[in-house]
């Protein structure tokens, strides 16, 4: 077996040169594509300009950054500011004469204009001496998208706060629009031979008004009239026709006229004068002499009778809701009431909800008037609206109790 010849000294530091030589070429090429890694991840690049040879140095990274061509060389350190935008030059100006004369380091954000649109750079700049010679190194950052990402998110919170402006205008105006056409909301109501106690919720309890309303209110003749209705949409315009429905209303049972007789003109007045509205209502007058209530509805809800513990819902007569139709009459409907009674009028709001079905709201309602007593109506009635499902998110909710005396 032939061995080989011993390697002299000479050789064996030949070898371990040219292996640390392959080495540090796998190091070198292992940074610098680290560094190209890191510059496109971070969106930047590198530069250097020797201030004594006016030699300068870029990274790849640069070039793609200003757009230009690495055929054509690094852009000369005097020669920056020119290719900044005008309104910018000035900063960058000062951000040079103070590296270069003053050396000190600094940093400065400025546009330039790269294939006709506009980048947001940012500039740190270092002036550095080593081995007699003095250069300024550099590492340019393109911000576009950064700068891009403030301005959207500076316009949406200006947006938000004009919503939110907006907003808190139509509330107040919703509170004066309130006040002005139901004062007094919620409040009880004494009046001969009957207790009254009224809730009205708006929708996901906001303060202000919607298209609900009702009144309660003595008559010449000594009755009763009792209304509540309700205007289909939302905001400002229900509001507006509901105003105009309630009070031709409260003029209308001046004249004394039966339930269906006021429903039949208040159709009238929809049809003609409230163009692309329609509304429900009932209305109904309580004689405290023969406690007798007489009442019509417009596509409503009938009330709620509660009687000894007992709630049931009274047998509605016919009646389409207003703006419907002027070939449908409204037909009258009575009941005997006794002392101790408790009646019920209420909007769809206390007992519609999307996530169920009206029956099972209504089966509710029920089940919760069978607990009122005339002795506990302003706590019963907030429980009566909590154990229904709470105020309702989406519509409003205005409950009547009529509680009958001796």
């Amino acid at each position: 077996m032939t061995g080989s010849a011993p390697l002299t000294a000479a050789e064996m530091v030949q070898r371990l040169r040219g292996e640390l030589d392959e080495h540090m070429a796998v190091e070198r090429q292992h940074l610098t594509a680290r560094l190209a890694h890191a510059e496109r991840l971070g969106n930047l690049g590198w530069a250097e300009w020797n201030l004594h040879t006016g030699e300068s140095v870029w990274s790849d990274r640069a070039y793609a950054i200003f757009g230009r061509d690495p055929g054509e060389g690094p852009i000369p350190l005097r020669d920056l500011v020119a290719y900044v935008e005008a309104v910018d030059q000035a900063d960058l100006d000062r951000l040079l004469r103070a590296v270069v004369h003053g050396a000190e380091a600094g940093q400065a954000e400025f546009r330039i204009r790269r294939q006709g649109e506009v980048r947001n750079l940012r500039a740190a700049l270092e002036p550095v001496a080593t081995g007699g010679r003095t250069a300024v190194h550099g590492v340019i950052q393109d911000i576009t998208g950064r700068r891009r990402a403030e301005r959207i998110m500076s316009e949406s919170r200006r947006q938000l706060l004009e919503v939110r402006e907006q907003a808190a205008e139509e509330r107040h105006l919703s509170v004066a629009l309130r006040d002005a056409i139901m004062p007094d909301l919620g409040a009880a109501v004494e009046l001969p031979h009957a207790r009254i106690e009224v809730r009205y919720v708006p929708a996901g309890m906001k303060a202000g008004l919607g298209g609900d309303w009702y009144d309660a209110s003595s008559l010449p003749d000594g009755r009763v009239v009792l209304t509540i209705g309700d205007v289909s949409g939302h905001g400002l315009p229900a509001i507006a026709q509901m105003a105009r429905l309630r009070h031709s209303l409260i003029g209308l049972a001046m004249t004394g006229e039966p339930a269906d007789k006021l429903l039949t003109w208040l159709n009238t007045l929809v049809m003609h004068r409230l163009a692309e509205t329609t509304a429900t209502a009932v209305i109904g007058h309580l004689d405290p002499a023969t406690r007798v209530f007489t009442w019509s509805q417009a596509g409503h809800p009938a009330p709620i009778l509660i009687r000894d513990g007992m709630a049931v819902q009274l047998d509605p007569p016919a009646g389409v809701l207003l703006g419907a139709t002027l070939t449908a009459p409204y037909e009258p409907a009575s009941v005997q009431l006794l002392e101790g009674d408790l009646l019920l009028l209420f909007t769809d709001g206390l007992v519609e909800r999307r996530s169920r079905d009206i029956d099972e709201g209504l089966a509710l309602a029920l089940t919760a008037a069978a607990d009122l007593t005339g002795d506990d109506l302003e706590a019963g009635l907030d429980r009566l609206i909590q154990k229904v499902g709470g105020p309702n998110p989406e519509d409003d909710t205005c409950v009547l109790a009529i509680g009958v005396l001796g």
